[in-house]
């Protein structure tokens, strides 16, 4: 089975890609995108999301976080450490 490059993917095939391989409580690697007063906005593979209470992180950081919830609806998922 071969894998396309998440990155490359339109919106909606990424949040399939990812809703297909992830599940509430799997460990991931994001990538910081913005910082907030609240946290942070992350992506993974293509997909946005939001890093809860993290607000000490810089733009472009990479950190490992357990998802806390997926939002097919939204295309978004959250997470908190």
């Amino acid at each position: 089975m071969t894998r396309e490059d998440p990155h490359t993917l339109q919106p909606d095939a990424a949040w399939t890609a990812f809703g297909a391989r992830h599940a509430v409580g799997d460990v991931i690697q994001v990538t910081v995108t913005r910082s907030l007063p609240f946290g942070s906005l992350v992506e993974a593979e293509g997909v946005p999301g939001l890093l809860i209470g993290r607000t000490d992180l810089a733009i472009g950081a990479g950190v490992e976080a357990p998802i806390g919830a997926l939002d097919p609806d939204r295309r978004r998922f959250s997470m908190s450490r």
